[in-house]
C-alpha cells in the first residue's frame, strides 16, 4: 500500500485548549458566588452499573433520547451499534435503519456514499449534505464538507439521526440532516476487548478502559483496522483513539472533554466499463490491452486517500427542566491527501466552533429552546498534476487559501394544544461565507449568503402506543470548497492541467412531510414501526459529474427546478416460540423518486440513489444454558436497476441486484461471538457508480461490490 512520508504536526494550538478551558470554566462563576465551587472527595464506587451510570456526566441515554425524536414532528432514527454483532464499517451500525442510504465503494474503512432524502448524491469524494455530530458538536468541516472514513462506530453508544429538515442543532441546514455519534463513556463499560478477521485480509482489533469515581468517569479507546481488499489495488488501514473525561459538581454541572485522534490510508481501484463488473470483479483498469486501459492504468497512478485527523472538544451543561443550558467548543486539524489519478488534492484545515444551546419548560403548555453556533475553518489546498506513468506528483496547477465562516441562530417552541396535539415551530437564520484566494495567480472569489430555514409542524398522539405527525419545512445548502475550486486534468496531458474558482449559488429546497410510529401489541410479541412520506421541491441543485474516465470535472447549479421524494418505512419485532426460542426480525424499505422537473433533462430521473432499498433480517433465537444463539439469513435487495446518468442511457444504469447473507451469534454475560457470511451467493454487481451527464455503459464508471466473504469475531465487554 502506498503512502507518502509521515507529514510533520504541531502540537495542538493554544487557542484551541484555551477554548476547551472556557468551556470547562465558564459555568464555574455563578458557581462560585454561590458558594458552591467546592469539589467532593472522589471515591469509587461497587454500585450497580444502572446506579453507577445514572450518575455519569453527559452520558448518551436511550430513553431521554428516544424521548427527546418523539418530540420530533418528522422522521428520526435511533441506532445502538453496540448490539450490532459486527462494527467493522459505518454500514454495519446503519444497514437497517430507513431513510439512510449507504452505498459501499470498496467495502472497507474508505468512503461510502451517505445520502440522506438525496442529500449530496454526488459528492464523492468527499461528502456533503449531512451535518455529522459528535457528541452534539460538528464534525464537518466549516464549508460543509466531510471525510466519512474517519468515523469509528465501534466508540458509538447510539447514533441518533434526524433526517431532512427535522434538525435540532442550529448549525443544520442542509436537505439530508443531521447524524449525531454520542459516545461510550466510562459509565457504559469499565473494559472491552473485541477483535474481528474475515476474507480478503479483514483484520480489526479494538480495546478499550473505563474507569469511574463518584462523580467522574473516564474512557479511553484504541482500535485498528486492516484490509487487504476484494479487488486489486484496495487495501485499506485506519488507526484511531478516542478518549473522553466527564465530571459533576453541585448546582447540576456537568462537563465532558473529548479527545480523539484517527489516520486513515486507503488504495482506490476506481471505477471499471459494465461489463467488467461480471467477468472480472476484482480487476482494474491497466489489467486488459483496450486503449482505456493503457490510459488510465491504476496501478501505475496509483489512486488513493490519506486522512490525519486530530479532533478536541469539551462540553459543559448546567440548570434544571425549567432552564436547562449547554456550552460546547471544539477544535480539529485534518490533513488529507486525495489522488483521483489524474491529480493530487492536498489539503491541511483547521477548524474551530463553538455552540449555545438552552431550553426551558415551566411545566404548562410551552416549551421552548434556542441555539448559537459560530464555525470557522481555515485550508491550504494544493493541487498538482499526476505522473501516468508512475503516480508521482508533477507541477503544482493550482495553490489556494480557502476560508468558511458560519454564523447560526435558531429558536423554536413546542405548544401543546391539547393532551394529545402539540404545535413545534422552529426558526433558524444563518450567515455564511466562502472565500477563495489563489496563491498563484491573484485571483479570488468571495461568497457570502444570508438565509432563514422555517419549520412548523404538529404531533397527534391518540394513544401511548402510537403518534403521527406533519410538517412543512426550508432547506439551504452552501457549497463546499470541493465543489468551489474546481481541477480539469486530461488523463494523456498532464502538462496542460489548470484550476479555477467557480460561482455557485445556494441549493433551497422546500419539503413536507407527514408519517408516524409506534408498536402494535404489547410485550415480546409487540411489533414496532415507523413510516414517513415526504416531498421536496428543490431549486438550484448541486450538480457534480464525471468524466469518460470517471473523474470528477466539476459542479452546476441545475438550472430547472428538480423533486425529491420517496417513502421511509421500518418495521421490527420479535416473536415468541414458547419452548423454541423466538424469532427476531427487522427491516427498512426506503423509496427514493428524484427526477428533473424543468430544463435540460426535464422528466428524467437524477442518476445516484436506488429507487428500492429494502433490508432484512430474521434471526432466531435459542437459549442454551447460561448463553443465547441467534442465527438466520439476512437480505439487501435493489429490485430496480438505477440510472447512472442524468440523461438515463439505455443500457448504462446499475443493474438490479440481491445480496443474501447468513449470521450465527453466540453471548453469554461479558462474551460475545459472531460468524458472518455475506454475499453467499457470490452475485457479481456494481455497488455504486460514477455519475455523467450522459454515459454508455462502456465507459468506465461501475464499482465492482465485495464478493462472498465470511468474518468472524469475538468481544468481551464488562
Amino acid at each position: 500500500m502506498s503512502s507518502l512520508p509521515p507529514s510533520s504536526r504541531c502540537p495542538l494550538p493554544a487557542r484551541a485548549l484555551v477554548l476547551s478551558l472556557a468551556g470547562m470554566l465558564a459555568p464555574w462563576g455563578a458557581l462560585a458566588q454561590s458558594g458552591a465551587a467546592q469539589l467532593p472527595a472522589v471515591t469509587v464506587r461497587a454500585d450497580s452499573a444502572d446506579a453507577a451510570a445514572a450518575s455519569a456526566p453527559l452520558r448518551p441515554s436511550v430513553q431521554a433520547e428516544r424521548e427527546r425524536l418523539e418530540r420530533v414532528p418528522g422522521g428520526t432514527n435511533l441506532a445502538l451499534p453496540q448490539q450490532e454483532a459486527r462494527l467493522a464499517t459505518l454500514r454495519d451500525a446503519l444497514d437497517y435503519q430507513p431513510g439512510i442510504v449507504l452505498q459501499d465503494f470498496f467495502g472497507a474503512t474508505d468512503q461510502p456514499r451517505l445520502s440522506v432524502r438525496g442529500s449530496g448524491i454526488q459528492s464523492n469524494p468527499v461528502n456533503r449534505g449531512v451535518l455529522l455530530l459528535q457528541d452534539g458538536l460538528p464534525l464537518n468541516e466549516a464549508d460543509g464538507s466531510f471525510v466519512i472514513g474517519l468515523i469509528e462506530p465501534r466508540s458509538a453508544a447510539l447514533i441518533s439521526a434526524r433526517r431532512g429538515a427535522n434538525t435540532l442543532s442550529p448549525g443544520a441546514t442542509t436537505l439530508g440532516g443531521e447524524l449525531d455519534f454520542q459516545s461510550l463513556t466510562g459509565a457504559d463499560e469499565r473494559a472491552a476487548v473485541r477483535a474481528e478477521a474475515g476474507s480478503f485480509g479483514r483484520q480489526a482489533l479494538h480495546g478499550a478502559l473505563g474507569l469511574q469515581g463518584a462523580q467522574w468517569d473516564g474512557r479511553i479507546a484504541v482500535s485498528g483496522d486492516r484490509f487487504d481488499g476484494y479487488r486489486h489495488h484496495s487495501a485499506s488501514r485506519r488507526d484511531a483513539l478516542h478518549a473522553n473525561w466527564g465530571f459533576q459538581v453541585g448546582n447540576g454541572l456537568e462537563n465532558r472533554t473529548y479527545l480523539s485522534w484517527t489516520d486513515l490510508d486507503f488504495d482506490i481501484p476506481t471505477v471499471v466499463p459494465k461489463e467488467r463488473v461480471h467477468s472480472n470483479p476484482r480487476g482494474v483498469m491497466g489489467e486488459g490491452n483496450t486503449p482505456q486501459d493503457k490510459l488510465i492504468n491504476v496501478l501505475q497512478r496509483d489512486p488513493r486517500r490519506e486522512a490525519r485527523q486530530w479532533r478536541l472538544a469539551n462540553r459543559a451543561r448546567w440548570g434544571s427542566d425549567a432552564l436547562r443550558q449547554e456550552v460546547g467548543v471544539y477544535w480539529q486539524d485534518t490533513d488529507d491527501l486525495f489522488n483521483n489519478q489524474t491529480s493530487y488534492s492536498i489539503t491541511h484545515s483547521r477548524t474551530t466552533g463553538a455552540q449555545w444551546q438552552a431550553r426551558g419548560d415551566t411545566g404548562g403548555p410551552l416549551a421552548w429552546r434556542a441555539g448559537l453556533s459560530w464555525a470557522r475553518s481555515r485550508m491550504d489546498r494544493d493541487l498538482d498534476a499526476t505522473s501516468p506513468a508512475t503516480g508521482a506528483p508533477l507541477q503544482r496547477f493550482g495553490a489556494y487559501d480557502l476560508s468558511a465562516d458560519n454564523l447560526q441562530a435558531q429558536a423554536g417552541a413546542d405548544w401543546r394544544l391539547a393532551p394529545a396535539w402539540t404545535l413545534v415551530g422552529q426558526w433558524a437564520w444563518s450567515r455564511q461565507s466562502r472565500d477563495s484566494d489563489s496563491r498563484q495567480d491573484g485571483s479570488a472569489l468571495d461568497q457570502q449568503w444570508s438565509f432563514s430555514t422555517p419549520k412548523i409542524g404538529v404531533v397527534w398522539t391518540p394513544a401511548s402506543s402510537v403518534r403521527w405527525w406533519a410538517n412543512l419545512s426550508r432547506s439551504q445548502e452552501a457549497p463546499t470548497f470541493w465543489e468551489i475550486v474546481a481541477a480539469t486534468v486530461a488523463p494523456n496531458a498532464p502538462a496542460a492541467a489548470r484550476s479555477e474558482l467557480v460561482r455557485l449559488r445556494l441549493q433551497r429546497a422546500t419539503t413536507a412531510e407527514v408519517g408516524g410510529a409506534g408498536h402494535w401489541g404489547e410485550g415480546a410479541r409487540a411489533l414496532h414501526w415507523q413510516l414517513a412520506v415526504y416531498r421536496s421541491h428543490v431549486a438550484d441543485e448541486l450538480m457534480s459529474t464525471t468524466d469518460e474516465n470517471g473523474v470528477k470535472v466539476g459542479t452546476y447549479n441545475y438550472a430547472g427546478g428538480t423533486r425529491h421524494q420517496g417513502i421511509e418505512a421500518g418495521l421490527s419485532g420479535s416473536w415468541p416460540l414458547g419452548s423454541m426460542g423466538a424469532l427476531d426480525w427487522r427491516g427498512s424499505w426506503t423509496v427514493s423518486d428524484f427526477r428533473f422537473k424543468d430544463g435540460l433533462y426535464a422528466g428524467n430521473r437524477i442518476a445516484g440513489v436506488p429507487r428500492h432499498l429494502l433490508n432484512a433480517e430474521l434471526l432466531w433465537r435459542v437459549a442454551a444454558g447460561s448463553g443465547t444463539w441467534r442465527f438466520g439469513p439476512n437480505l439487501r435487495w435493489m429490485p430496480l436497476s438505477t440510472p447512472t446518468d442524468h440523461a438515463n442511457t439505455p443500457g448504462s444504469g446499475q443493474d438490479a441486484y440481491a445480496l443474501l447473507g447468513l449470521k450465527v451469534e453466540y453471548r453469554q454475560g461479558p462474551w460475545s461471538a459472531f460468524v458472518l457470511a455475506d454475499n453467499v451467493t457470490d452475485r457479481r454487481y456494481a455497488s455504486a457508480f460514477a455519475i455523467r451527464n450522459q454515459a454508455s455503459a462502456a465507459q468506465p464508471g461501475y464499482l465492482p461490490g465485495l464478493g462472498r466473504s465470511v468474518s468472524a469475531g469475538l468481544s468481551y465487554r464488562f
